[in-house]
């Protein structure tokens, strides 16, 4: 059953008000439309799809040039959204700051200067298009679900978090160099995405940021960028890098996997890898050493069992030399977030279903699936305040929205009919 605008919960309305001075009034009801329709369409979220589950005066072509042609502005939207998560955390910093203060040793001398870390996670996805042929932007792009290369689009963006908070920034579209030229644009690599993203992006004040990435996106122009700002990164290492054992510079650079040949089975710690159902083992081995063309770096090499074949082991570096390497495990597990961000992305708001021809829709319409996974975490902490000791995901969120829906629209259609409206009038209002 299509539900009507005035059906829209307190909390979604109280949200959307914070976009309204990016839109005309007649936009301000496609934008409503199409946030709404994600959070009750089950079917394909398709702008038909969409349509057909809100119950308002809408044409298809209408929304089409709302996402296409129509003048806004994606990147105000995704700044709105941004200062809201500022605001809301910029508390919560100042309160860990105060608690570190607290439990600090009394001693003589100047006291250790507290730390906030937020952590920002870079990475990009492919949105599979088979029969998009016509579409901007489309190229021939390595799937990591597919296991080869398919047609489609890729979307890079980063995943902002701090305090248990999430944020995601705007989404961008990645297109590939013969692309660019056909379709008459500046060709931007997906590396030089993520170091202007570094470059740009403004942090939580009194906060420090880590950055986390995969085995693509760890190189030196990126550790230079984040060097810059004076911040930490870490992330996966492609096995083929090279490093001096021991870290000294007299010796010839080996192979990381090389290296992992010559470790004994006493020189594998255990330790454990941190997962929301608990974490699982791990065997670790960590060397502080100097990788070619990255600099000093902390070395871990993973497995999950100490005889697993090392064709298996994984491959991680970090700024942190000399942390532990339970500490520098924790941080890499938090780059999963961003994985599940763009899971719940396709398999809880459709991100992928679309059916736009120009790019700048398509854009769009990530940057407003980005802004209403923003909303749902918003309200997913609430959740977990009011129900403590329960774990709440995205999807909890989306059909606690859905189930406000549904009591308002028969909140709502129990004061037509008391009005005097009668059901027929009712149903041929809901079928136009």
């Amino acid at each position: 059953m299509p539900k009507p605008m005035i059906c829209l919960s307190a909390v979604l309305r109280k949200y959307l008000e914070l976009f309204r001075g990016h839109f005309r009034k007649r936009q301000w009801k496609y934008f409503v439309t199409v946030l709404l329709g994600l959070i009750e369409c089950e079917e394909r979220r398709t702008l038909q799809g969409l349509l057909r589950n809100v119950w308002e005066k809408i044409s298809l072509s209408g929304l089409s040039r709302f996402l296409g042609r129509w003048s806004w502005s994606a990147e105000a939207v995704a700044q709105t959204w941004q200062d809201d998560f500022q605001a809301e955390v910029i508390p919560l910093v100042q309160a860990e700051h105060a608690r570190q203060r607290e439990a600090r040793p009394k001693r003589t001398g100047r006291p250790r200067a507290t730390v906030v870390t937020g952590y920002l996670v870079l990475d990009d996805s492919v949105q599979f298009k088979p029969q998009g042929r016509r579409m901007e932007g489309l190229g021939r792009h390595y799937s990591g679900c597919e296991k080869r290369k398919v047609s489609g689009h890729s979307l890079f963006t980063a995943l902002y978090l701090v305090q248990g908070r999430r944020c995601p920034l705007a989404p961008r579209l990645y297109r590939q160099q013969k692309v660019c030229k056909r379709e008459g644009v500046p060709f931007h690599s997906k590396l030089d995405m993520a170091v202007s993203t570094v470059q740009e992006f403004e942090p939580v004040p009194r906060t420090h940021t880590h950055v986390l990435t995969d085995a693509w996106y760890h190189c030196y122009r990126l550790r230079r960028a984040v060097g810059h700002r004076g911040w930490d990164l870490s992330g996966r290492l492609k096995k083929n890098r090279r490093m001096r054992p021991g870290g000294d510079r007299s010796k010839p650079y080996v192979r990381l996997d090389e290296y992992a040949a010559t470790l004994a089975a006493a020189d594998w710690v255990e330790a454990n890898w941190p997962s929301q159902q608990g974490g699982h083992q791990v065997f670790v081995h960590a060397v502080s050493t100097w990788v070619r063309k990255l600099g000093p770096t902390l070395v871990l090499i993973t497995r999950l069992r100490r005889d697993e074949p090392l064709s298996e082991a994984r491959y991680w570096g970090s700024t942190l030399v000399d942390a532990d390497t339970q500490t520098v495990i924790d941080i890499l597990a938090m780059r999963w977030s961003i994985e599940t961000l763009f899971e719940d992305y396709k398999d809880l708001l459709g991100i992928d279903h679309y059916q736009l021809m120009r790019a700048t829709a398509i854009v769009r319409f990530w940057t407003l699936v980005s802004c209403l996974t923003y909303f749902l975490d918003k309200h997913r902490i609430t959740l977990e305040t009011q129900r403590p000791g329960e774990h709440i995901t995205r999807g909890d969120a989306r059909r606690a929205i859905q189930a406000d829906h549904q009591r308002n629209f028969l909140l709502w259609l129990e004061e037509q009919l008391q009005s005097g409206v009668t059901v027929g009038e009712l149903c041929a209002r809901l079928a136009a």
